[in-house]
């Protein structure tokens, strides 16, 4: 499969006031010629952004033509809170979801918390509502921060997919033969859901540390030295991030990705450059 028959996605989060908002939509539109399957929306720790969530999912959905997928976590919400959402997306012909535990409160605050894993909330999903909706969970190639063991992290992601899980998103990553390693050891174990990888464009190096560290995200040492290199060159860091992510998607490609799923923490042009360089037509289609 190319860059141009490979299936994108792409990942927003929800802004906080009216012109984020907006420029958002801004966003959302120079993304849409690449045809992408769905656009993501993701959900604050806790439940922290649940109604501006469903705000954005609400504005984005079919427009364009292309689907928009709510992130929904069980770390913040009760069964009944659940279900009201989920009965709210499946009234407006939202089809898929991707499934999380989800982030606790950073301030240690407490929160409701009738399931405790990602698998749990999957279960919970397809005993109430069957085959409605795909069903996407995370998957860690560098093994979850909090999971003792590599075999216990896989152990754990089985479960989920045991559960009723249809596809799985990764972590990003830079190091390709974290992401082979972990499809090989997922094949043995007989899990034959399409596992996309999750791309991070590489536009800020202090970002880029804070977000790996919270997320077990591995940064190799040689790209953080290069990082470091243009620490005052913001141009030179991007064109050499740039680069960096390019190589990786052409690797994970040539292993056979099933496609590509991209954090755009709001701002497209860096995807847009990659998705350039590698050669990805501009086209309005159909998503499926």
């Amino acid at each position: 499969m190319t860059i141009n028959t490979l299936p994108l996605s792409f990942e927003f989060f929800p802004p906080k006031n009216q012109d984020d908002i907006s420029q958002l939509m801004v966003q959302h539109e120079l993304l849409v010629p690449y045809g992408p399957r769905f656009f993501s929306i993701t959900y604050g720790a806790g439940g922290s952004t649940r109604d501006r969530t469903t705000h954005i999912v609400m504005a984005c959905h079919q427009r364009a033509g292309i689907p928009a997928v709510p992130h929904l976590s069980c770390v913040g919400d009760t069964r009944e809170s659940l279900k009201r959402l989920l009965d709210t997306y499946r009234a407006a012909g939202i089809s898929r979801i991707v499934a999380l535990r989800g982030d606790r409160p950073q301030d240690g605050a407490k929160v409701a918390h009738e399931f405790y894993y990602a698998s749990e909330l999957v279960a919970f999903i397809r005993e109430c509502y069957g085959d409605t909706f795909e069903l996407i969970v995370g998957a860690y190639p560098e093994v979850h921060p909090e999971s003792a063991n590599a075999s216990q992290d896989l152990i754990n992601f089985k479960r989920k997919v045991d559960a009723g899980a249809s596809a799985a998103i990764t972590q990003y990553f830079y190091n390709p033969d974290a992401y082979e390693d972990f499809i090989n050891r997922c094949q043995q174990q007989g899990i034959t859901i399409p596992i996309y990888p999750g791309i991070m464009p590489i536009t800020n190096h202090d970002r880029l540390v804070r977000f790996s560290a919270r997320c077990g995200a591995e940064i190799p040492r040689w790209i953080e030295k290069r990082l470091l290199d243009y620490e005052h060159d913001a141009a030179s860091l991007k064109a050499f991030g740039s680069e960096v992510v390019i190589q990786l998607c052409e690797k994970l490609m040539a292993m056979g990705a099933p496609g590509f799923h991209f954090y755009i923490l709001n701002q497209a042009q860096p995807t847009l450059d990659i998705l350039n360089r590698l050669g990805r037509p501009q086209r309005v289609t159909q998503a499926a």
